[in-house]
């Protein structure tokens, strides 16, 4: 199913996937929000996972495949045999080298940056499942980093432990958060594990001890979330991020088994959640991407660009 939808799996439990923004940048030179945010190429940018398998929640708005759909089912909590990371990071350099063959043929492709996409620049550490329950993530981003390429890290903030202990920052650290109280994250998040929402508290809560720009993510659906901007303020406050990301709920992949397209919504809710969220907090909004339905906010001036 995985390799369907035009995976790369890579060893036991790794993957590549083509972002879209990829092929947008190559043929059409449209990018990413965080080339525009952050300075991030999106032909250079690399989005892997190393648990392709495995998450500790259920999110409805999750547009990857879960245990269940199409009555497939599988443990997402029952580990593997884990990889060793430079091993994952070679196997993830060579699946993206395989996706960019194609290009050579492509119409109306920029052949410039076909070539220099052979040489990823940026690791998205974020494609599908929890990358924080892989046991060798700080040799993941470190054997990144040795490399050349900067990372982002997402995470649900379940395992708190896994940041914690991390010895290497990532370049930038996302916290995703899609509820605003235990109710709503039950309902909403549907974990796996005992303690997930416990967990994301702490999570918020050792956010003001990295050094690396951090931000929070809210996946953002009508009639779910959308409507409690200032419920949300009261979690910021206590993780005071440097970035906050309020981006819309897509009605794309296996989420359509589960919302309706009228939970989507526009770039212009959005944009009023932003300002709501603004000035409960003090943030203000530095930049928007209509395409992706997300607006930046911060206290900053204007967002660090990271490449």
């Amino acid at each position: 199913m995985l390799q369907h939808q035009k995976y790369h799996l890579v060893g036991n439990h790794s993957a590549v996937k083509r972002c879209r923004w990829l092929y947008n940048s190559i043929v059409q030179d449209r990018t990413c929000y965080k080339q525009k945010f952050y300075g991030i190429k999106s032909h250079q940018c690399l989005q892997m996972t190393p648990s392709v398998f495995h998450c500790t929640l259920g999110c409805v708005f999750c547009w990857r495949a879960q245990s269940g759909d199409h009555n497939i089912r599988w443990d997402e909590t029952r580990l593997p045999d884990w990889d060793d990371p430079e091993e994952i990071i070679d196997g993830c350099i060579k699946e993206q080298k395989r996706i960019l063959t194609g290009y050579k043929a492509t119409p109306n492709a920029d052949q410039n940056k076909r070539l220099e996409a052979l040489t990823p620049k940026h690791a998205a550490i974020s494609l599908t499942g929890e990358p924080t329950m892989y046991p060798y993530l700080d040799g993941l981003i470190r054997g990144f980093h040795r490399r050349g390429l900067t990372t982002f890290l997402v995470t649900n903030g379940t395992v708190p432990e896994a940041l914690s202990n991390l010895s290497e920052e990532p370049t930038q650290l996302y916290v995703s958060v899609s509820a605003f109280d235990k109710n709503a994250f039950s309902k909403i998040c549907r974990p796996h594990v005992g303690g997930a929402w416990e967990n994301l508290n702490k999570t918020l809560e050792l956010l003001p001890s990295f050094k690396c720009p951090t931000v929070i993510r809210f996946t953002l659906a009508r009639h779910l979330n959308l409507e409690f901007p200032k419920l949300f303020a009261e979690l910021v406050r206590k993780a005071n991020p440097t970035y906050l990301e309020p981006k819309a709920y897509m009605h794309v992949g296996f989420s359509r088994l589960r919302l309706e397209f009228s939970n989507m919504p526009t770039h212009n809710e959005i944009k009023d959640f932003g300002v709501q969220l603004s000035s409960e907090l003090g943030y203000s909004m530095l930049d928007e991407s209509p395409d992706s339905r997300v607006v930046l906010l911060s206290r900053l001036e204007k967002a660090i660009k990271l490449a």
